[in-house]
């Protein structure tokens, strides 16, 4: 009897103990889903590493790209300032390059100046025409202000008596030419001209040879002229 009562109660037992087992094996993972997961985290790795190197590859390019253009950039800027400061220097020189000058002696009156015992710079007061500023009313003297070929030409009229008139147009501190008249009465004139290469700053003006005399009135007898012909 007591062992009938035991045998059902052991098969009970072990179909417990078969029914937890089960699902103690239903709420672990199997193996191979384990390997499933980890081989498709891998794949998704990989592919997003992928996905990291072609977009470093490309922001490479990209900054390669940028850097070139900022380049390219800067030497268009460069090659435009160069340009604006070579049309800032044609046009200084265009500026520089309009040159020309007319004076007449006297700006008022009539009458003789000299003679003098020693030679005098003549100051040619009456200027209608100086382009450029290069000739000076105040001191009778044409500074060059740009490297070129200049050409200049003077007049000087006179009374006839005892003095002749005389002119020498001097470059620098050099006697180039003279005009020179000596009429014993009436009125005599004499004329020059005169093509000098002329560097930057040199100076030309026309002094009164020693004891003689020019005559200038209103119709401007005694004059000065000059004007730049070209660069060089």
């Amino acid at each position: 009897m007591k062992i009938t009562v035991i045998f059902p109660l052991l098969l009970l037992v072990c179909s417990g103990c078969t029914d937890q087992n089960k699902q103690i094996a239903k709420q672990q993972p199997c193996p191979q889903d384990i390997n499933a997961v980890l081989r498709e985290m891998t794949a998704t790795l990989t592919q997003q590493k992928f996905e990291m190197r072609l977009l470093q590859r490309e922001n490479k390019e990209h900054a390669a790209k940028l850097e070139q253009q900022e380049t390219e950039l800067k030497k268009q800027e460069t090659e435009l300032k160069k340009q604006e400061t070579e049309v800032d220097k044609l046009k200084q020189q265009l500026k520089v390059g309009q040159v020309a000058f007319s004076a007449s002696l006297l700006d008022t009156g009539h009458g003789d100046v000299g003679p003098f015992p020693t030679y005098t710079t003549l100051t040619f007061k009456h200027v209608p025409t100086n382009i450029g500023k290069a000739y000076n009313p105040h001191t009778g003297i044409f500074t060059a202000p740009v490297r070129g070929a200049y050409h200049f030409e003077w007049y000087i009229g006179t009374h006839g008596g005892a003095q002749p008139s005389g002119a020498v147009l001097v470059k620098n501190s050099e006697h180039i030419f003279i005009a020179w008249e000596h009429q014993p009465s009436h009125y005599g004139s004499s004329a020059n001209g005169v093509t000098l290469l002329l560097e930057v700053g040199d100076v030309v003006f026309l002094r009164l040879w020693v004891n003689t005399k020019v005559f200038d009135n209103s119709n401007h007898h005694t004059t000065f002229s000059g004007h730049l012909l070209f660069t060089m």
